[in-house]
């Protein structure tokens, strides 16, 4: 029977711009009628993978999303002295692997999509382009490709959030980890920061502003969701539960450190959740968004979005029986468990799932 971790996780953040829209607006979205600010999941995935977390105590085990395999490729062939034009052409060959490229045969050359390269097959790419560049016959196209690319590895970012490969479906990765759209809890509206910069070599009175801007942000308690399915984490991982409990363990402390960092320079925000509930169990998941379709008032946000979220917690209990079979809780302002709790919760569930 799959087992599953949830997280409802309340932040609260200052005036800040996290996450922004085309037009630089914090980003948006409408919910029981009222407006909210949001946060994509999209953003807040990438600031966990780079988080310390995943960067410090995952490190070997992450993965790297890029274009740019080609030229490290084609760069280190030539730091080992190989003639140019020979590393250009070998490591074209092993880049397209992952996928078409644009601008063959010249400075520019970059793949034509992001690929989501796993350790074991970044160091196999370098393998393979020095055997081709000492001589080695050139596989043939699937075996040249089994050369490289895993089903299952030691990349957990990769086993959480999966990954397409438009040029070969069959290495392509569900994900074992679904993490929402962050919203607000309560009503919020963006605002405008008007702002001015003085020229310190004008001292000349009444000269006015050297610069005037703005700067959009919004201020408010966000509700984030995150669903991990263990066994499919395991399974993404070749069975190597050990490691997928440490990958769970940090992605726990990440949900309660990590943000985006749009305009942080700007902002200085660096918010910790107030509130995370974790809950483990074979239960089907329920995300608690519902608990704040009518907003919470906002002159009390957070304890509102607690009480909200626990009342929700129980009336979806009552109507369906329990949801999960242990749950753990850290509540900041009542000073309720830690993080260390957490952590330590969601790492025994996978390693003793």
């Amino acid at each position: 029977m799959t087992q599953f971790l949830q997280y409802h996780v309340l932040t609260s953040y200052p005036p800040s711009n996290p996450n922004r829209d085309d037009q630089g607006q914090p980003k948006q979205a409408v919910v029981g009628g009222a407006p909210r600010l949001r946060m994509s999941s999209q953003s807040i995935k990438r600031a966990l993978r780079e988080s310390s977390y995943f960067l410090n105590d995952l490190a070997g085990h992450r993965g790297t999303r890029t274009k740019r395999l080609f030229e490290r490729l084609r760069d280190r062939l030539v730091a080992e002295a190989t003639d140019f034009s020979k590393a250009q052409e070998t490591a074209e060959i092993v880049a397209e692997i992952f996928g078409k490229l644009e601008a063959k045969g010249s400075d520019e050359t970059v793949a034509s999509t992001l690929a989501f390269i796993s350790p074991d097959e970044w160091a196999l790419a370098e393998e393979l382009a020095t055997a081709l560049v000492a001589g080695e016959d050139l596989p043939k196209d699937k075996e040249l490709k089994k050369r490289v690319m895993r089903k299952a590895d030691g990349a957990v970012d990769i086993a959480m959030f999966g990954r397409m490969l438009a040029s070969d479906a069959d290495f392509n990765r569900d994900a074992a980890v679904q993490i929402g759209h962050a919203i607000t809890t309560h009503q919020a509206l963006a605002q405008d920061d008007w702002f001015t910069a003085v020229d310190d070599l004008n001292k000349r009175e009444d000269t006015g502003a050297g610069h005037l801007g703005e700067n959009p942000f919004g201020t408010g308690v966000y509700y984030l969701y995150a669903c991990v399915n263990a066994d499919l984490l395991v399974e993404n991982l070749a069975g190597d539960r050990a490691l997928a409990a440490k990958g769970v363990e940090m992605l726990a402390r990440a949900l309660a450190t990590a943000t985006p960092r749009g305009k942080q320079n700007s902002f200085a925000h660096h918010p910790r959740a107030i509130y995370i509930r974790a809950e483990a169990g074979p239960q089907q998941p329920r995300d608690l968004t519902g608990a704040f379709f009518d907003p919470v008032e906002a002159s009390n946000a957070q304890k509102g979005s607690i009480h909200e979220l626990e009342a929700m917690v129980a009336r979806i209990d009552s109507a369906y029986g329990k949801c999960c079979d242990t749950h753990t809780v850290m509540n900041v302002l009542d000073g309720e468990g830690n993080l260390e709790e957490v952590a330590c919760f969601s790492h025994e569930a996978v390693l003793n799932g």
